[in-house]
């Protein structure tokens, strides 16, 4: 083979490499990937982050460093290397927001001890489900969608918020009357319907 069709084809196949690599990554986020925050809705909405993340990976990028103070170098270091969705990232960096802490001290919290999930970690941090930290963790959700022009539904318990606005509840499940302490938490099937909007996170395009 001539000396610059070698070159063509090897470039050729470094794009298709770096392509198929990229299409592979965005498959490992779901369906096995569960966040485990204790809310249902908090989980809906951090799996649609995953897909934005994805697809629009430098407004998310840019999101976490300008709104949550997360250096850019975390951020691509646990999206990259680390292999991190787009949805845990923004959750310890809005967590360590509700703190008052810098976005590593939540990734190294999590690193510690993360087995039974995200509210777990948030209640060992003094985030408590009802609390009024919990409530704005989870308010802050709307205005970082706003930024990205991507549409949210929010739930009953955001209503006096955003009272103008289409809310749908997702339910977590009811904890089984056999299940162990440590299962607490996970997410569960079978949202409630919608009210006054889509019938399900993620349906808008962000913009990019």
């Amino acid at each position: 083979m001539p000396h610059s069709l070698k070159r063509k084809f090897f470039a050729l196949t470094a794009s298709l490499a770096a392509l198929l690599g990229t299409s592979v990554q965005a498959q490992d986020l779901t369906p096995a990937w569960q966040p485990r925050s204790g809310d249902g809705w908090v989980d809906a909405w951090l799996g649609d982050i995953n897909r934005y993340g994805v697809r629009y990976r430098e407004p998310f990028v840019d999101e976490m460093v300008r709104y949550y103070g997360a250096p850019r170098e975390l951020v691509g270091e646990l999206l990259d290397r680390r292999r991190w969705t787009p949805g845990d990232v923004y959750y310890a960096c809005a967590i360590a927001q509700v703190l008052g802490r810098p976005c590593r001290y939540v990734v190294d919290e999590w690193d510690r001890d993360h087995v039974e999930g995200w509210g777990a970690v948030a209640q060992r941090l003094g985030i408590k489900p009802g609390s009024a930290d919990f409530h704005k963790l989870k308010r802050g959700f709307v205005p970082t969608y706003d930024r990205w022009g991507r549409p949210i539904l929010i739930d009953s318990e955001l209503r006096r918020d955003f009272p103008n606005r289409p809310f749908r509840d997702i339910q977590a499940p009811a904890k089984p009357k056999d299940a162990k302490a440590g299962d607490a938490g996970k997410p569960g099937k079978g949202p409630a319907k919608p009210h006054g909007g889509k019938d399900a996170p993620g349906k808008g395009a962000g913009k990019g």
